[in-house]
């Protein structure tokens, strides 16, 4: 389809926006040297353009999506409703806090809840993401360090089995990251977490349940090596839609954790953000939280800076309407449907573990959390058909691939999370999907390395758009360039 720089013409173009309600104000030197080259197109034009791209676009709204480690459940639309009430989309941060007192209140009864299900004593919303929350995280621990005077600490443990962001998290906020392997059965080798945990060690990022969807079964043992040398324990809670209302990182022995708002707790994903990664503390961190924490007193909610803050880390308090949809979420499940929604999660990813498991490799043959791992390292020495071909080949069926080639302890890795929103006769479907998939890439193998047939787009020239992607369009020769 053309781009919209590629349509319209010249004069064209409609009235869409309201006039503006406040004084003009001249901008100055901040104003640009030239008129911004936007398109010039109809309404009609608009329309037509923005509704062939929905219709190219693949979301939870459309089909499965078993993204692993991303959790892309189903967004109720009574959560978009709150969140779009005029009593919050009509708020300014800068107002008065007794002009937003019902703001603050979500904040605060958030902040409740969220530490009750995860077990910490206070939370932030500023962070804007999981990474954002990861680094957040860090700076606590580092905060916490220093104010003690402990400079020597200087190494962040990062297992091999966790997200891939941590360790960049980790390096952003300083830190030295030492790598940890994990043994034969998939969990923190804990020979090796001895031996690197020391005087040194300023804190451990845990991912679990971890990358390969198992639940640690040595977890408490990996808090207490950590706590035991003088770190702190972070826990990543990406994955915590396996777990939440079941058991809480807090009493795992975890010091602080960052949550996804927009993979856990049902707020839109990635393109229908932006997201939230509030960052939860135990008591001995909270006086480092970033920006200002709403507490309630005598004379109604107010905002508090904590005592040795590590200062912003995002303007003001976050992204303020997706914790409005995540407080909507938590409100509408309630203290047997969080847990609920986890155990259907775990019971989701073993029917269709076991549904696969005589016909595809899992790379830990075993029960998992909310995701499994299979390997088609076996199936691409016979056939050569790789997990990329698997995937391609899943497009043409409707369905969004999984997480490719991640973790990277797995070789010819698919990650699989089916989430708790999928009905059994979706994840049947799938499975037959998968299964026809496979008997194919032995019957003509040849034929998937050309799939997708039935996309918009096919087979793309993928090492070409990383190394050189096209991101920008190229007025002077009319094409994208």
């Amino acid at each position: 389809m053309k781009l919209i720089f590629e349509k319209g013409a010249a004069g064209r173009g409609c009235s869409i926006l309201p006039e503006c309600d406040v004084p003009a104000v001249d901008a100055g030197s901040f104003a640009r040297k030239t008129p911004a080259r936007l398109p010039q197109v109809s309404e009609t034009e608009i329309s037509r353009h923005y509704t062939a791209l929905a219709k190219q676009t693949h979301g939870v709204n459309d089909g499965f999506y078993p993204l692993g480690s991303c959790t892309m459940k189903y967004n109720p639309k009574i959560n978009e409703a709150m969140a779009a009430l005029p009593g919050f989309t009509g708020v300014h941060p800068l107002q008065e806090p007794e002009t937003v007192q019902g703001s603050m209140e979500v904040l605060g009864k958030a902040e409740q809840y969220l530490c009750e299900i995860t077990g910490m004593d206070r939370m932030t919303f500023q962070p804007a993401a999981g990474a954002h929350g990861e680094f957040t995280g860090l700076l606590l621990i580092k905060g916490y360090h220093t104010a003690r005077g402990d400079q020597a600490r200087t190494k962040i443990l990062v297992p091999d089995s966790a997200h891939g962001t941590n360790p960049a998290s980790a390096a952003m906020a300083g830190f030295e990251v030492v790598n940890i392997p994990s043994g034969a059965d998939g969990c923190v080798d804990l020979d090796a977490l001895r031996a690197a945990a020391g005087p040194d060690t300023a804190g451990l990022m845990l991912t679990n349940p971890n990358t390969v969807g198992l639940f640690d079964k040595n977890i408490l043992e990996i808090t207490r090596i950590v706590h035991e040398a003088g770190g702190l324990c972070y826990y990543d809670g990406a994955n915590l839609n396996a777990v939440m209302g079941v058991v809480r990182p807090g009493d795992m022995g975890f010091d602080v954790v960052h949550l996804n708002l927009h993979k856990t707790f049902s707020t839109p994903h990635g393109g229908g953000g932006p997201g939230s990664g509030p960052v939860g503390c135990k008591s001995l961190l909270a006086p480092f939280l970033p920006g200002k924490m709403p507490v309630q007193g005598p004379d109604g909610w107010q905002w508090e800076t904590p005592a040795q803050s590590v200062g912003d880390v995002k303007a003001f308090y976050g992204n303020f309407l997706v914790v409005v949809k995540a407080f909507t979420y938590i409100l509408s499940l309630g203290r047997m449907g969080i847990p609920a929604a986890a155990k259907n999660a775990v019971l989701n990813a073993n029917y269709l573990m076991y549904r696969l498991k005589d016909h595809y490799t899992m790379a830990y043959n075993h029960r998992c959390m909310h995701e499994f791992v299979m390997s088609l390292e076996d199936v691409k020495h016979e056939t050569g058909v790789s997990a990329l071909d698997v995937a391609k080949a899943l497009l043409d069926h409707g369905i969004h691939p999984p997480t490719m080639y991640f973790p990277l302890i797995v070789h010819e890795a698919l990650m699989v999370e089916p989430t708790e929103t999928e009905t059994k006769e979706t994840l049947d479907e799938a499975a037959d999907v998968l299964i026809e998939i496979l008997e194919e890439a032995r019957r003509a193998p040849q034929s998937m390395h050309q799939l997708p047939l039935t996309t918009p787009v096919g087979r793309l020239d993928e090492v070409t758009a990383a190394r050189k992607p096209v991101v920008r369009y190229d007025f002077s020769a009319g094409q994208a360039g």
